[in-house]
């Protein structure tokens, strides 16, 4: 095994060569039977972000394998979105990095145009994602300076068999959606209906008429809701928090485009307070609608903690205009409690829930309802620390020796003090914007910065200049070390 692994480590550490003796550019190569060698980086997530990244390296020339474990790219919006999803900020703000959105497309693209966006995005930079690849682990082996990252095939939603791929990079872009939120309830068991997350969720004429319950009052709790009543099924949303509720544009221009422009002249602080001032003129006191606001304005608190303003598409409008009456609790506070909308006919605020029973829910101040569903619009997280392994490599002579460039940036901290990139929290970078993207031992990330399509995009751009400089670098020296010297150099 150590003589197999000394020649390994001589072999990969060139570029270009191809197991045989001779010199190829940039397919991978298989080593010995046991493993798949990659010349370029390895993109683990065929998404938006993954896609950003490739298109940018292969620009620049530098080849990529890119993971996916689904059979399509963006499987998060092909196979886990509903159908009435649009993009919740102008086009403009979502391009990719090298192509932007036809001019005919309209300012929110639905989900079937981005889709079609990202696909002819792949066929304009020759991306070919490895499909129905799952990534199960990836770790730095310290001994030939290199990632070592398993995957299993995907059959028919199972794991099977698998490859095992060594690379010099390895970009992590598969974000911060990759796997479900689902909360558990006591007595879910006992439900006899359906209980879905919203990445299950297409329509709501499958509820026609039915009552359901839905989790969640973010961007997608509410607009699932809009969809459920315009089905004619009568919904009730429970929001577990207080939220911002911001009109998706004001004067004329996006809310979001709005905020960008203003903050290039004013502190956060004084455009939450305008942005606040015309929220309250434009949709009124939301408060008194049962839908308190944190204390927080939705600029700081998204900085803080990543947490999204609601863009209303129409919700409001209906309560406001009389074709949803409003009943208020008592107990209404701004610390909030867990509010209820009927959309189809009132608003009512109860505590939270107690148990889900056989044909319904039972909250905490003893009174039950009937519910024929439950739709859990609880969001997503990363899914990271369940397949990288990150290990402290104090003794690691390949960054000693300075080997490559990404090993040796001074800009990140020694090996002794290298604290894991990813937290096992929550599966992000540790390092907040614009830091996150880079980590040690040629460690990427993408995806991940809360801040959207804009945010990856402002990535892949990044990673993609400070690879290709590691990419110079080695092939620099591999043709000085492969080209013998001419005789006047040797004079």
């Amino acid at each position: 095994m150590k003589r197999w692994r000394e020649a390994e480590c001589k072999r990969v550490h060139d570029p270009f060569y191809a197991g045989d003796g001779r010199k190829v550019a940039v397919n991978p190569v298989e080593i010995d039977g046991k493993c798949i060698r990659v010349l370029g980086p390895i993109i683990v997530g065929g998404g938006p972000s993954g896609l950003a990244v490739a298109a940018c390296l292969k620009k620049k020339g530098i080849p990529c394998v890119v993971l996916e474990r689904a059979n399509c790219v963006a499987s998060l919006w092909q196979l886990k979105a509903y159908d009435r999803l649009r993009l919740h900020l102008p086009k403009k703000f979502c391009q990719l990095p090298l192509m932007p959105f036809p001019s005919w497309f309209p300012t929110y693209p639905t989900k079937q145009q981005f889709v079609a966006y990202l696909e002819a995005y792949a066929r304009e930079f020759g991306i070919r994602p490895r499909f129905d690849e799952a990534v199960v682990a990836a770790e730095y082996d310290a001994v030939v300076g290199f990632w070592r990252v398993k995957t299993a095939v995907v059959n028919q939603g199972r794991e099977e068999g698998g490859r095992e791929y060594m690379c010099r990079w390895l970009v992590v872009a598969t974000g911060e959606n990759a796997e479900a939120v689902v909360p558990g309830f006591d007595g879910a068991g006992d439900f006899k209906r359906p209980i879905l997350h919203t990445s299950l969720y297409k329509s709501g004429d499958a509820f026609r008429g039915k009552r359901v319950l839905v989790v969640g009052c973010g961007n997608s709790g509410m607009e699932v809701c809009l969809d459920l009543c315009h089905h004619g099924a009568h919904p009730t949303i429970v929001v577990r928090d207080s939220v911002h509720i911001l009109p998706r544009e004001m004067l004329c221009r996006s809310t979001f485009g709005l905020s960008m422009w203003l903050l290039r002249w004013l502190p956060v602080r004084a455009v939450d307070r305008l942005l606040l001032l015309a929220a309250r003129l434009l949709l009124g006191d939301t408060a008194k609608l049962g839908l308190p606001r944190p204390q927080l304005g939705p600029l700081e608190l998204k900085l803080r903690s990543g947490k999204t303003p609601v863009l209303d598409v129409g919700t409001l409008e209906k309560i406001k205009s009389g074709a949803i009456k409003v009943v208020h609790h008592p107990t209404t506070t701004r610390t909030g409690c867990i509010v209820f909308i009927l959309l189809t006919l009132v608003l009512t605020v109860r505590p939270a829930i107690k148990k889900l029973m056989e044909h319904g829910a039972e909250f905490t101040d003893g009174r039950s309802e009937g519910f024929d569903a439950v739709v859990l619009a609880t969001g997503y997280k990363s899914n990271v620390p369940y397949w990288l392994k990150v290990r402290h490599h104090p003794s690691d002579a390949h960054r000693e020796t300075g080997a490559c460039c990404h090993c040796s940036d001074s800009t990140l901290p020694s090996v002794g003090q290298e604290q894991e990139f990813f937290s096992e929290k929550d599966g992000l970078p540790r390092r907040a914007f614009p830091h996150g993207w880079k980590g040690e031992r040629g460690l990427y990330a993408i995806g991940f910065t809360k801040r959207g399509l804009m945010g990856a995009s402002l990535d892949a751009t990044r990673i993609a200049e400070d690879i290709e400089r590691c990419w110079k670098a080695e092939v620099k020296t591999t043709m000085a070390f492969a080209c013998p010297p001419t005789r006047q150099a040797q004079e």
